[in-house]
């Protein structure tokens, strides 16, 4: 089992920034994908970015491109999404999840395991 934990969520204005943190415990592994993924009201999960504990490689969408960042500290146990340059359609409850193997899926129903979710308001 992996547990994953994530916090950094807020409200902040359209343009503004902040920093996502997911913080996993239990049988972590160097072999697993980290992917962050986002939920909007009466919208499916979509993928927003992704991430190997091992490695440098990384997976985002297109709608994130060149404004959020994944990252990783394997010693913390840790993966981060900074996130700049928010605009109002960010808006969602942001879930870290993790599956086995190398593969970066962008399907939610890939993932195993899930944290509890935080909530990300942009306004405008």
């Amino acid at each position: 089992q992996v547990q994953l934990v994530e916090s950094g969520g807020g409200l902040v204005q359209a343009g503004g920034s902040l920093m996502l943190s997911c913080a996993a415990s239990g049988r972590t592994s160097s072999s697993y994908v980290m992917g962050w993924f986002r939920q909007a009201p009466r919208k499916e999960r979509e993928f927003v970015a992704a991430i190997r504990w091992s490695g440098v490689s990384t997976n985002y969408a297109d709608s994130v491109k060149g404004r959020f960042t994944i990252s990783r500290d394997n010693a913390k146990n840790t993966v981060y999404l900074q996130m700049n340059s928010l605009k109002p359609e960010d808006t969602a409850v942001y879930y870290c999840a993790a599956r086995p193997g190398r593969y970066f899926s962008l399907s939610y129903r890939e993932y195993n395991y899930w944290g509890q979710g935080t909530q990300v308001t942009v306004s405008s």
